[in-house]
């Protein structure tokens, strides 16, 4: 039986990453940080549906920021795979705190590669870094692959950047298998309340249920390469499964802009976002960046990857996910005595 060790488990790609893992029957241990507040809400599902006698998720309490600890878990777990999700991952965060952005995006990863290559002697564990489509920030080519140049435009995207590199001078210094997925946008309905898309979601579910009348924004013109989380773990595990580590550009090759994602949200529910929707400049990011499109052709070939999720089908999944947590219904009988048939067509067809 296969071991993987996953950092960020409790995040969006964590959950999903260890739903997969478990499907082709791997011993899942994941990393989480100590917190006097519930932090597993993405992964309680995964433990109802495991059998006692099955029990292959193990949670282990460690940080980016401990070296020592990182070397404790992994002598004690003997992983085969290794997958670093962790992050402080929200980028407008990342201006108001770039120290500890660095620290754990940036350091961390570097932590956990010194960990395992002093661990590691006869270089069997495989490991994943999550890079970010943000290092690409003001775009020097238009879509952006594995050897368009980097630009990063935020603390967030320089740490990673930073992490980026590591993993790719870890690999040739060390013969690690050492391999980084250039992830695009990816959601999902676990993705994080702050982010722009499930705030849009979550915020027009909430005015459905009417208990909010506003969602406030920043820049509806930002352009982005949307994907399904879901997706997009299939891509990492399959990166850990080839002969030669490598990096590789993970996008769908289509680019929308905040605003139609607004349209096509609200459309479902034939509300105009108009009138629900206020610009808020403290949303706005210092330096901003206004386009990323990805172009995977090479993961396409290399790892037979390809996004299986349309744009408008997420949309659709968020929405729907969000209206059935704000509202407590489950089903579209009970869904269309609130937004009318033909919302609930839009959404379950």
């Amino acid at each position: 039986m296969k071991k993987a060790l996953i950092t960020g488990i409790t995040g969006q790609d964590g959950s999903y990453l260890t739903e997969l893992l478990l499907e082709k029957g791997y011993e899942v241990h994941g990393i989480i940080r100590r917190s006097s507040s519930f932090n597993t809400g993405r992964l309680m599902h995964i433990y109802r549906d495991l059998h006692e006698i099955d029990n292959r998720l193990f949670l282990h309490y460690g940080d980016l920021s401990d070296a020592s600890g990182l070397e404790k878990i992994i002598h004690k777990v003997a992983p085969n795979e290794v997958y670093n999700l962790a992050a402080q991952s929200h980028v407008r965060v990342s201006f108001d705190a770039p120290i500890y952005t660095a620290d754990i995006v940036g350091t961390g990863t570097l932590r956990l590669l010194e960990a395992i290559k002093n661990l590691d002697m006869t270089q069997s564990i495989r490991f994943y870094q999550a890079s970010s489509s943000e290092m690409y920030g003001l775009v020097q080519a238009v879509p952006q692959d594995e050897k368009t140049p980097f630009y990063p435009r935020s603390p967030y995207a320089c740490a990673k950047l930073y992490s980026h590199w590591q993993t790719i001078n870890y690999r040739e210094s060390y013969n690690l298998h050492a391999s980084s997925g250039i992830l695009f946008n990816h959601e999902s309905p676990r993705r994080g309340e702050t982010f722009v898309t499930r705030k849009i979601t979550r915020a027009l579910a909430k005015i459905i249920a009417k208990k909010e009348k506003k969602v406030f924004l920043g820049n509806l013109d930002a352009k982005r390469d949307w994907g399904y989380a879901k997706d997009y773990v299939e891509a990492m595990w399959l990166m850990l499964q080839q002969d030669q580590a490598d990096d590789y550009v993970i996008a769908t090759g289509e680019t929308w802009s905040v605003k139609q994602f607004l349209e096509m949200a609200f459309g479902l529910v034939d509300l105009n976002w108009n009138d629900y929707v206020e610009i808020d400049p403290r949303y706005y990011r210092p330096a901003e960046v206004e386009l990323l499109i990805g172009d995977s052709t090479k993961a396409r070939k290399a790892l037979g990857w390809k996004p299986k999720t349309s744009f408008s089908e997420l949309v659709r999944i968020m929405v729907r996910a969000d209206l059935e947590e704000q509202l407590r219904i489950n089903s579209p009988a009970e869904m269309k005595n609130i937004i009318g048939a033909a919302a609930v067509q839009k959404l379950y067809s």
